[in-house]
């Protein structure tokens, strides 16, 4: 995957180079692709995603809002302090970086930011991922051993790669089930990393998580530990759970 940057009005758009074909002025348009019914409903959130679908193309849209009390405020204006730090080039360039060395991300194909004044505004373009969310498979009572086996392994798999996911909540996990071996992927990495290697932020990363679940379906909570003790089992034993599945 080769990166390339080309000037907009306002700003500059970053992509993929193979993709160079697909990527015009208006491929961060929600309204262009809506009148060619190519645009889904939003996808959850507070409604900054969309999933494009027309010809070969299969992405989704998303644009960068925030959260809590700021969000009120500030909505989606970000400080600008470089296009290299900005939010969206960081999560494609990150994405870049995962996607080469195999780890079941997203494959980033443009990312976008427009100056206003002193800061700017980001969106960002990615390949759609097969799959549920761990949340919605949780709520409706559909996680198998081997989906939460399948977690755990890949998110130790991340780890081990030096990866923080600033995020790592229910809904930011994709589960394509299958009776042996799921397959999953992880997404919305917005604010992620690379980091050193120590057990202080994996653990922190996994509690994330943990509460997520219990924050999504509170009243599953049996469903939930036994499932925990699944996904900590492959995470905490993952050469156990590869010889499993492979041999």
């Amino acid at each position: 995957m080769q990166a390339s940057v080309r000037a907009i009005k306002g700003g500059l758009m970053l992509y993929d180079a193979a993709e160079s074909g697909k990527i015009h002025d208006h491929v961060f348009a929600p309204a262009y692709w809506r009148a060619r019914n190519a645009l889904s409903e939003p996808l959850g959130g507070r409604g900054a995603a969309w999933r494009i679908t027309a010809g070969d193309i299969d992405w989704v849209l998303r644009f960068y809002r925030r959260g809590g009390l700021p969000g009120k405020v500030l909505l989606d204006w970000y400080l600008f302090t470089g296009m290299d730090r900005s939010r969206p080039f960081l999560e494609w360039h990150l994405l870049k970086d995962m996607h080469d060395a195999g780890l079941p991300v997203p494959r980033p194909v443009a990312a976008r930011v427009i100056r206003y004044g002193l800061g700017y505004r980001g969106a960002i373009i990615t390949a759609t991922v097969p799959g549920e969310s761990l949340a919605r498979l949780l709520i409706e009572e559909r996680l198998t051993a081997a989906d939460w086996q399948a977690t755990g392994y890949w998110i130790r798999k991340f780890h081990d790669s030096g990866v923080w996911h600033a995020d790592l909540n229910a809904h930011n996990v994709l589960i394509q089930q299958a009776e042996l071996s799921s397959k999953v992927h992880l997404i919305d990495f917005d604010r992620g990393r690379f980091r050193p290697q120590d057990t202080g932020w994996r653990e922190g990363n996994l509690s994330r998580l943990r509460r997520s679940l219990a924050k999504v379906a509170p009243d599953r909570e049996a469903l939930i530990e036994a499932g925990w003790a699944e996904l900590r089992k492959s995470y905490d034993e993952p050469w156990e759970y590869q010889h499993r599945n492979t041999s």
